[in-house]
This record gives C-alpha cells, structure tokens and sequence, in this order.
C-alpha cells in the first residue's frame, strides 16, 4: 500500500495506512526477537541527509537497514553540494539515480516538501521543525505495547512546548482516534494550520483532540503523559528564558496524581531530567521510555520496508 510512497506526515497517511505501519513494525520486532532473519530489502540503499544532528535517528536508521539486508549511506552538509548551496531540487533527481531511498533529517518542512517533489524515489522525514512522524508513530507503537491495542480507549496529554512533536501527536492521535490534550502556554500553541487539519482527520476516527493553558486540567485521567524538551535544536539562546516559561509544566509527582493510577509517562529523549520532567518521574518510567527508544528501530523498519520493497 505504501510502496514507493513518501513518507513527511502522519497527516498524508490513510488510518488503514497507519495500522498498516503499526502491525508490520510489531511484526518485523517480534521476527528480531525470535532470531528470524527478515531481508525484505536485500541489495536496496537508503540515503540519510542529516542537516541536524542525531543520536537515535541515524543508529535506528542505519541498523534497521543493515537488519532488513540492505545498506546505508550517512550523508551530512559536508558531504554533500547541498552544504555548498546546489539546489535541493537537483540534489533530489541526482541522488534518485543511485539510491533507493533517502531519510533526511533538517530544520525547515518546506526542505523536505522540495526534496519529495523532485525525487523519483520514497523520502522518508526523519524530522523537521514542524513535524517527527517516524518518532510519534514509534510511540503509538510503544503503547499499543503497553497499554493494550484500542488506542480509542485511551487518552493521552502532552505537556510542553508546542512543537515538532506535538504537531505530530496531533496528527497521529485523529488517525487512531484516542484523546489528546495538549497543554502549552499560551504563546507556545502547536501549529494552528496543523491543528486544524488534525480536527478535521478526527471526524474519520472520532478522536478527540484539544489544547489547554492549564496542565492539570490536560492530564486529568490521562493514561499516558509525555513531554519533551523545552528548547528544541536551534533554539538554544532561548534556552534559560524558555525554563522559567514552562517551569508550571513539568511533569513530576504532583502533577500526576491527578492522572490515572495507572499512567505511563513517556519521552521522546534527549531527557533533561529537572528541566520538563524530574528525575524521578524518568526512572520510574524508564523502561517505557526506553521501550519507546528502541522501537524507534522496528517502526522506521517498517517504513522502509513497507515503502522501499520491491
């Protein structure tokens, strides 16, 4: 169903289209786990434009290729003519003459848009500052785990900034139709043509989706909380400001007793422990975060197979 389709947002994905990627990366997981060699894309060779920096999405990336039994190649401004200011459009018709994919990781979505458009192969967003789809399906993921696979029952709150992650929160809870509140200070709202687009992919669903100035009114009942870092790549400089702003919406002992009993916390990491969730909300939640971490390789998996396969 995805085969030779680009992969930039949640949002352009048909619900069967994510429960497609979500029931292959659980199957590909459960395949690693038993030992049962799965080389859907022997012979293939993914292309990663990092234009940001990145721990898990290049590892993830990298391994999950070496997994399916193709091969990656890392590619950095340094790299390539794009850092020397050849155009992304040509760069896209060169690179779709030698490879069979490419994952790009960078600052503005319209990069991605461009890339997309002149490639002739599948382009897989490994994030931009509007969106992350690969990590919040890895999350939808990651809860099915954990918290059984009628997401319809669940409800989650996002605590933080309204940022790249909470714009695809948005975008992934209408197509499986959970509740999502989103709590942010007033000034730090998710992107307003993303939440918009988000309500109407609800109507198909019926999930719920809305934002809140108040934290604890977000996480009242919340079977899942989860949070990210205040100051995103490239906002450093704001960095100190940005802590006393957000410092009403950490996530910490006092502000989950008024979730359910039962919550997972969850963070897409790097976690600065103090700053958007304390110290001891991490490590009683750890294995779930680290879950979560590790599925980043199994749901990016999926996506390359499912769009790269032959």
């Amino acid at each position: 169903m995805l085969k030779g389709k680009d992969l930039l947002s949640i949002h352009d994905l048909s619900v069967e289209e994510v429960e497609n990627i979500l029931d292959f990366a659980a199957k590909l997981k459960s395949m690693q786990k038993s030992g049962i060699e799965h080389k859907i894309l022997a012979g293939k060779t993914l292309g990663m434009i990092f234009e940001k920096s990145s721990t898990r999405t290049r590892v993830s990336f990298e391994v999950g290729m070496y997994q399916l039994g193709g091969s990656a190649l890392f590619l950095s401004n340094r790299d390539l003519q794009l850092g020397r200011g050849e155009p992304i459009k040509d760069t896209a018709r060169v690179l779709s003459r030698y490879l069979d994919g490419i994952m790009i990781r960078t600052f503005g979505h319209d990069r991605v848009i461009e890339l997309a458009k002149f490639a002739e192969i599948p382009i897989i967003n490994g994030l931009t500052d509007l969106l992350h789809p690969c990590q919040v399906l890895t999350d939808l993921l990651t809860i099915k785990e954990h918290k059984g696979k009628n997401l319809k029952n669940l409800k989650m709150a996002y605590v933080g900034d309204g940022n790249n992650m909470t714009n695809s929160y948005l975008y992934g809870a209408a197509k499986v139709g959970m509740t999502l509140s989103v709590a942010t200070p007033k000034n730090y709202r998710p992107d307003q043509n993303v939440f918009e687009n988000a309500i109407n992919d609800a109507k198909e669903t019926g999930a719920k989706l809305n934002w809140v100035e108040n934290p604890i009114e977000a996480v009242k009942n919340a079977d899942i909380v989860v949070t990210d870092t205040w100051a995103s790549m490239g906002q450093e400089a704001e960095h100190e400001e940005r802590k006393k702003i957000f410092a009403p919406y950490q996530v910490n002992s006092d502000l989950l007793k008024h979730a359910d009993k039962n919550v997972i916390v969850m963070h897409c990491l790097p976690a600065y422990r103090g700053e958007e969730i304390t110290e001891e909300v991490f490590e009683n939640n750890a294995d779930v975060i680290f879950d979560e971490a590790e599925n980043r390789l199994h749901t990016q998996k999926a996506i390359m197979a499912l769009t790269m396969a032959d």
